[in-house]
């Protein structure tokens, strides 16, 4: 698993999305109640230009598809461009989030799914599903391909 993400991270190889994506549809399908909306996580725009792509998004994408639930791109957006939390101890990164993200619209469903490459200590999704649920969303899922 590390070996996809890492390639699709860093070596831009799309294909490890498509297989991504339909393994962690097979898992949810079966085990969770699936939400009306899948957002994937935000990146900053300066780290989306550095890397060229968003690979929650490339995921997302073929999740969304093969579950026939709705994905929303635009509607939540990292306003600000934190340090990388691999570079951080576990304490920090709470901080190093706290208001990282906005909503630029808001959102009309009761249950999303926020979907990620990986998680670690929970900092970034935990950071976001507060912020979807202060504008009035009442259930957040996070789903990830990994924990590291």
């Amino acid at each position: 698993m590390a070996y996809l993400i890492t390639q699709l991270k860093f070596g831009h190889q799309y294909k490890h999305a498509r297989l991504l994506g339909s393994l962690l549809a097979k898992y949810v399908s079966a085990s969770a109640e699936l939400p009306e909306c899948i957002i994937p996580m935000p990146l900053h725009h300066n780290r989306y230009q550095e890397r060229g792509f968003n690979q929650s998004i490339e995921i997302a994408r073929h999740l969304a598809r093969l579950l026939d639930i709705s994905l929303d791109l635009h509607s939540c957006v990292r306003q600000r461009d934190t340090v990388q939390q691999t570079s951080l101890p576990a304490a920090q990164r709470l901080k190093n989030m706290r208001k990282a993200f906005s909503m630029a619209k808001p959102l009309k469903f009761q249950h999303v799914a926020i979907v990620d490459d990986v998680m670690t200590t929970g900092a970034t999704a935990s950071a976001l599903a507060l912020t979807l649920k202060e504008t009035g969303i009442s259930r957040v899922d996070v789903w990830v391909c990994a924990r590291a």
